[in-house]
């Protein structure tokens, strides 16, 4: 299952302030993470939206975005939020 990108947002959108014309919406059926500041472990992510950028991956969970990669068994492991704007968050890749 695919999540709705933001409001004014489309692939295509993406896809040009990315400069990546692979990027693509991925199914967030699927195991993510977030390393914990200063601990040695995670905590779960429930997506609502996952972009794919080949490895790296934008998650959006509770209206912010997490960066984060995509593992080879298709989880996504994320290491720190970058704030609740796509466009900056696509800017962070």
């Amino acid at each position: 299952m695919n999540a709705e990108l933001p409001t004014g947002w489309t692939i295509e959108r993406v896809r040009a302030l990315s400069g990546d014309p692979s990027a693509t919406a991925l199914s967030i059926d699927r195991l993510v993470v977030v390393e914990v500041a200063g601990q040695d472990g995670y905590e779960s992510l429930r997506p609502d939206v996952i972009i794919a950028f080949h490895e790296l991956c934008l998650v959006r969970d509770d209206g912010e975005w997490f960066m984060g990669e995509l593992d080879q068994d298709g989880s996504v492991i994320c290491w720190s939020s970058y704030g609740s704007d796509l466009a900056e968050a696509i800017r962070g890749l």
